[in-house]
């Protein structure tokens, strides 16, 4: 398939109003932090990319949803 190198700086763009400039000139931390914020604003506006963010948090928890547990053992 076809790559657009430029994806991540036309994501930003769009989601702070930066320009292509000033979003190069930032520092890592604040690149990346308005990359991932982007991003998630992103998947927000349709249904699959919602139910995306969903299974991506599921994934990242590390500890039993105990009372979800208790329901289900019912």
């Amino acid at each position: 398939g076809y790559d657009v190198p430029t994806y991540d700086l036309h994501l930003i763009k769009g989601y702070s109003g930066l320009s292509f400039y000033q979003i190069q000139e930032l520092d890592l931390c604040d690149y990346l932090q308005l990359r991932r914020d982007a991003f998630i604003s992103k998947c927000n506006e349709s249904e699959g990319g919602r139910e995306y963010l969903e299974k991506c948090w599921l994934l990242e928890q590390t500890k039993p949803d105990r009372e979800k547990l208790k329901m289900i053992n019912k």
